[in-house]
């Protein structure tokens, strides 16, 4: 597993990704650090933890509003390029980074 550095909302994590899942990762980042900066930019919330939950929110319904989840297609083996994110162990990483914050914006 290697480490890569990422900037989400202007803070930089070290997040574990396995070899091959580079662009992935990348891919994700970009999309989570567009969510939040959304949410911080509207003006109405400031703290960097609600932020957060807010954007896991929104990419989570997303994610459930996407044809293929409704279809049911996630109970046949998914290419690693398909396939949905573990998403308790995006939330676990979430927490983790989280909690190194501690601070209110």
């Amino acid at each position: 597993m290697k480490q890569m550095e990422v900037t989400i909302m202007g803070q930089s994590y070290l997040l574990g990704c396995p070899e091959g899942g580079e662009a992935a990762l990348s891919k994700a980042v970009a999309q989570v650090d567009r969510e939040m900066c959304g949410i911080r930019d509207a003006g109405r919330i400031k703290a960097r933890e609600r932020i957060a939950v807010l954007a896991a929110l929104n990419l989570a319904y997303q994610l459930a509003e996407q044809p293929s989840a409704r279809a049911g297609a996630s109970s046949a083996p998914a290419s690693p390029e398909g396939a949905l994110p573990d998403l308790d162990g995006l939330i676990k990483r979430l927490d983790e980074a989280l909690a190194q914050d501690g601070q209110l914006l």
